[in-house]
């Protein structure tokens, strides 16, 4: 059996503070700041503290940070001390749990470069197996918290390594969780979200992310990954969805308005989630752009899948906005090859034009030869 995951560092935090530096969630910095100044209160996160002092995000508090730094050197020395004691007297094990254990309160309290050190330190002189992937998941964490995408990197290939090795299956279903984040956070949306569906009914890393909010990223991204069959059969039948729906309504207009092909409801749902979930959120902001435009995208298409001719009108109907919207924005995705139509002006229709199959293959063979073309020529230059 796995051991308990210490759900340090507190990763509410980061969101906190991306909330609060973010002049547009003015609406929400009240409530950020009270939940960030608690969580560094509660586990005496003085370094951190002075991180997010800098960032402007709270007001210095010189008493605070003084009792704080106090105290951390006091358990700092203690720790020491049980460390040398392990050393000098007690065995491989011993020693192991005295470094996790300093490890882990410079991870507690947001020492980024000691948390760091220390953890790999712990993880050289660790036997275990668990304990090992349990270390490397901390490291990934601590990546996490401070938006360090090198420090991710570098360790999920080693907790893939380790689980190939012989990790159990908790860990192994955590490590999904962790692995659909990151690539979630570089854009990598398909396969991320398919870690995370892949997880939904074994979802444990609370570590990383509540369940409700696993659940509503879930959904959020598969929404647009998910071929329309599987939309119904994987997620708006799933118990797991169903479960969280009632709390987070939006997610379920979403979905169903999608799903059932009610346009102008989905428009709106697509409005309101880019407001009040994607833009607020640290991990979802960044792509919020990129998200609406490709659920438009989908929702086009979809639509323009059904008909082979549709007037502009009865389309700027049917998405609930004017026909000068529909016009240009269809323009747009048209030019950029995203949609396969064509606009008649004159006679206001919008024509499907289904791409050739044969064309397709053609320039994928073209391309393909090209590659292997220069291939041969750079691989000729070395030999001669």
């Amino acid at each position: 059996m796995a051991e308990e995951i210490i759900p340090i560092p507190n990763l509410s935090l980061p969101q906190h503070l991306f909330t609060l530096i973010s002049p547009t969630l003015v609406q929400l910095h009240d409530n950020a700041r009270k939940q960030l100044l608690e969580g560094i209160k509660a586990d005496k996160m003085s370094p951190y503290y002075k991180l997010v002092i800098s960032a402007g995000a709270l007001t210095p508090d010189s008493a605070l940070l003084e009792s704080m730094e106090k105290d951390n050197e006091e358990e700092l020395k203690k720790l020491d001390e049980r460390l040398a004691e392990a050393e000098k007297q007690e065995g491989e094990s011993e020693i192991s749990d005295a470094l996790k254990a300093r490890a882990n309160h410079l991870t507690r309290i947001g020492d980024k470069e000691g948390a760091v050190a220390a953890q790999k330190l712990a993880l050289e002189k660790t036997p275990g197996l668990g304990s090992r992937i349990d270390i490397v998941l901390t490291l990934i964490r601590l990546g996490f918290f401070f938006g360090d995408n090198g420090l991710i990197t570098e360790n999920l290939p080693k907790a893939e390594r380790f689980i190939e090795e012989g990790g159990d299956w908790d860990r192994r279903n955590r490590l999904k969780v962790y692995r659909g984040l990151h690539m979630i956070s570089i854009r990598q949306l398909k396969a991320g979200g398919a870690l995370l569906l892949d997880a939904l009914s074994t979802f444990t890393a609370t570590e990383l992310t509540t369940y409700n909010d696993f659940v509503a990223l879930t959904i959020i991204i598969n929404a647009l990954t998910l071929k329309r069959v599987d939309l119904k059969k994987r997620l708006i039948t799933a118990p797991e969805v169903i479960s969280v729906l009632p709390e987070i309504p939006i997610l379920g207009d979403l979905l169903n308005n999608l799903y059932d092909c009610h346009y102008a409801k989905f428009f709106v749902a697509l409005a309101t989630l880019e407001q009040t979930y994607l833009l607020p959120s640290r991990l979802l902001s960044p792509h919020t752009r990129y998200y609406v435009r490709e659920m438009r995208i989908l929702a086009y298409s979809q639509l323009l899948e059904s008909y082979r001719s549709l007037t502009l009108e009865s389309l700027s109907g049917a998405f609930g906005v004017s026909v000068e919207f529909v016009d240009s924005e269809l323009s747009r995705f048209i030019a950029n090859g995203r949609l396969h139509c064509t606009i008649d002006k004159v006679h206001g229709i919008v024509e499907t034009t289904r791409p050739s199959l044969k064309n397709a293959q053609y320039d994928k063979v073209i391309k393909q030869g090209d590659v292997l073309l220069n291939s041969i020529q750079r691989l000729s230059k070395v030999l001669y």
